[in-house]
């Protein structure tokens, strides 16, 4: 089992990096959300991974069910994002924010 990226780990932290600087902060949240998913996958991966014959399987089906879950609202939140990122102009080949968003959080 594995998570399909429609975002890597560079473009989410520019995302973050872009919405940090301006007051333009719904992106992140959906990134952050994107990224604690992804980490919770890999626990669960990891989990199954280390299983050995004398664990139950109903940790075993735990642990998958979570990966399960968890990949589906990853999939939900990586669309989520894309759409969010069309909605608001977002250049996605250089991940940057519109110049209509770009006003700095210190007035700027």
């Amino acid at each position: 089992m594995k998570l399909d990226n429609k975002f890597s780990a560079y473009q989410l932290a520019i995302i973050n990096e872009q919405a940090a600087l301006y007051t333009c902060a719904c992106p992140i949240h959906v990134s952050l959300q994107i990224a604690n998913l992804r980490k919770l996958f890999n626990y669960q991966l990891e989990c199954m991974a280390n299983e050995t014959a004398s664990d139950s399987d109903i940790q075993m089906q735990v642990h998958r069910r979570i990966a399960e879950v968890t990949k589906q609202a990853h999939q939900l939140m990586e669309q989520c994002l894309d759409e969010v990122l069309d909605l608001e102009g977002w250049d996605k080949t250089k991940m940057e924010m519109p110049a209509g968003l770009r006003k700095r959080i210190n007035g700027n």
